[in-house]
Order: C-alpha cells, then sequence, then structure tokens
C-alpha cells in the first residue's frame, strides 16, 4: 500500500510535525546550526529559550528571540497547503505540531493544537494584556506594557509545562484517528513525542530525512523532502461529491 491509497481510504487522518516541515520555507531548524549560532552568543540556544534563563537575563532572551524566532515574512510552503487542503475536505481531523511559526493557519489549517505555543501571541506577565509579533520585533531591548510588565512570548521554553488542553485535545484527535502521518520531526522531544503512543488506528507513517527513535514502529518511513512528499498527493473530494 502506497501513502496515496491511504489518505484515499481515510477519514480521520491526524498529522504530527516538528521543525523539518518548516525549514522548506526558510525557517531553519536551530539544533542543525548550533555552529552558527554559537559565533554570535555566549550561551547556546536550549539554555537561552529556557525559562530560567528569560527570568534571570531577559535582554539577552529577546536579542536571541528577535534574530532568531520571529520570521513573520515566512510563507507556507507545500506541506503546509496539503495539510489545509486535507482538512478542506474532510479528510484530517487535524494537527499537532511543536511548531510555534504559525504558517500551519497561515496555510489555512484551522484545527491545529500548537504544542510549544505561537510567537504571534505575547502576553504582559503583569495585566495579562496581548501584544501580536509586531510589536516584540518593533520594540528594543525587553518589552514592556503600557502598564509597565514585562511582556512574555506564549511559547513553551525549556523548563515549562505543555498547555494541559491542548495536549487533551492533541490526545483525543490523535486516538480518534485512522492514519496519522508523522513528520519532520526527531522524535526526541518529549513529552510531545510521546503522544505517538496514544494512536491506536490503522497505518502510522513517518516522513524524515533523517532516521527516528521510532522508524521501526512505522508502517511506512519515508527518508525525504515533509513537502515533496505531501506535495505529491492528490486530495480526495469530500464524501458528498464523490
Amino acid at each position: 500500500m502506497s501513502l496515496q491509497q491511504w489518505v484515499d481510504e481515510s477519514r480521520s487522518i491526524v498529522f504530527f510535525g516538528g521543525a523539518g516541515v518548516s525549514t522548506e520555507s526558510g525557517i531553519p531548524d536551530f539544533r542543525s546550526q548550533d555552529g552558527l549560532y554559537h559565533m554570535q552568543y555566549r550561551w547556546p540556544p536550549e539554555e537561552i529559550l529556557s525559562h530560567d534563563f528569560f527570568m534571570k537575563n531577559p535582554e539577552e532572551f529577546y536579542r536571541f528571540y528577535r534574530d532568531k524566532m520571529l520570521p513573520l515574512e515566512a510563507a507556507p510552503n507545500a506541506a503546509h497547503l496539503t495539510l489545509a487542503r486535507l482538512e478542506e475536505a474532510g479528510r484530517l481531523l487535524g494537527i499537532v505540531t511543536q511548531n510555534i511559526d504559525g504558517l500551519h493557519q497561515k496555510a489555512g489549517s484551522r484545527h491545529v493544537d500548537e504544542l510549544h505555543g505561537s510567537v504571534h501571541r505575547n502576553y504582559c506577565m503583569t495585566c495579562h494584556a496581548f501584544y501580536g509579533p509586531g510589536f516584540i520585533r518593533g520594540s528594543r531591548g525587553v518589552p514592556r506594557c503600557s502598564c509597565g510588565g514585562i511582556i512574555k512570548p506564549d511559547v513553551v521554553l525549556y523548563g515549562e509545562g505543555l498547555d494541559n488542553d491542548v495536549v487533551d485535545d492533541a490526545v483525543s484527535m490523535i486516538r480518534k484517528a485512522d492514519l496519522m502521518i508523522v513528520a519532520g520531526t526527531s522524535l526526541t522531544v518529549y513529552p510531545a513525542a510521546g503522544l505517538l503512543r496514544y494512536f491506536r488506528g490503522s497505518h502510522l507513517v513517518l516522513i524524515n530525512r533523517d532516521p527516528t527513535p521510532m522508524d521501526d514502529l512505522a508502517d511506512l518511513c519515508l527518508h525525504e523532502s515533509v513537502g515533496k512528499v505531501l506535495g505529491a498527493l492528490k486530495i480526495p473530494p469530500r464524501e458528498e461529491e464523490e
């Protein structure tokens, strides 16, 4: 059986994606760029993007964050667009993503569980007022609210827990899925990667350029470009149109 055949037969697809889904939109995976980042920063990205670092050194956090984490001009690629069309066709239950770039929504997807939050939401730590990403990028030093409070991106930093409501919805979707497509993720970041254990459907498909620890569990494993594989899919019509 091929991925296309499984997509044709499925009515409850769930997509689980990581950084590799967005690299084809020009957004780098910082884990593969440590050499470059270490030339500019005294700390590794994982330390800068931690809760403790943000609280102790917010100005240095924001220097890195503005430079590396706000690719607001990035456009959805073939993977994002195909998934939006699958949802529109009534075949995709939703998307569970580890990415914080908002490209799935930009492509038109509606049911997106953002496990690690989004750069498009920022809140004052004092009064909880909302600020968009343009405000953060245009600010200097540590961005502050009109009330004087520090503004924090609504992203899950290292050392912080995932949002329980988001996780619960993701688990509910995965449990209902008959086909689960996992793409662009090394499946080494927990607890996000642990969500795969809730899948009880017919077929698990892994798409990633490099091998993952869960390749042996997949019914189909493709070490290829996510955009190339998903972009080649033909979207089945809605059932009422068949």
